[in-house]
């Protein structure tokens, strides 16, 4: 099993929400906390048993992790992965979504969100993510996994298979909200599926 977390919140109540990638390492804000210790109780509620963590390089990918593992019995120590470092939004990176709209237009940002196509001027490197995702999928896995990461980077779980990608299709979109999480399983005859995607506690 694969569970894959998008970090909490890092822009306050109120505050206008820009486009933060991986030149922005900003950290959770207090209602982000909340959010990610509201996911470790719900994965300890559940049973949840993570034998391997892995997690971006930025700093509110590892807060999240750290406050979800305050909650569990098991304890791995979380793998920084470059792979899962949000992507570069180039000319939009901490500007407005209005502002980005407004630059991209609402095609290219459906784009992005049903598909992965990224928009001109963002650097994404599709093919080292996807590699790095069916590299993941196919490593022997003892015990669950636990995935801490970005808006950006987790929507390439959802591409790197040929049944998980039919199954995108029927989700109304590749985001993950803040605070929220998807599960990828493999059945009984091998194949990867998404029993959930964009849960939140």
């Amino acid at each position: 099993m694969f569970v894959i977390v998008r970090h909490g919140n890092t822009f306050e109540a109120g505050e206008p929400p820009r486009r933060i990638g991986a030149r922005t390492d900003l950290p959770l804000t207090g209602a982000g906390v909340t959010q990610a210790e509201a996911l470790g109780r719900h994965f300890a509620e559940q049973g949840d048993r993570f034998t391997r963590v892995l997690v971006s390089p930025l700093l509110r990918t590892r807060q999240t992790a750290e406050a979800i593992l305050k909650h569990l019995d098991l304890k791995p120590v979380p793998e920084p992965c470059d792979w899962l470092r949000e992507v570069d939004h180039g000319p939009d990176e901490d500007r407005s979504e209005a502002a980005v709209l407004g630059r991209i237009g609402q095609d290219a940002l459906d784009a992005w969100d049903r598909h992965a196509t990224a928009p001109e001027g963002w650097t994404v490197d599709a093919p080292t993510r996807l590699a790095a995702w069916r590299a993941l999928f196919a490593a022997p896995q003892h015990g669950a996994t636990l995935v801490v990461t970005s808006n950006g980077a987790a929507r390439f779980a959802l591409m790197a298979d040929p049944a998980l990608m039919e199954a995108s299709a029927r989700l109304p979109s590749l985001k993950l909200p803040t605070g929220g999480y998807g599960v990828i399983r493999r059945d009984a005859a091998g194949l990867l599926n998404v029993q959930s995607w964009g849960l939140r506690p």
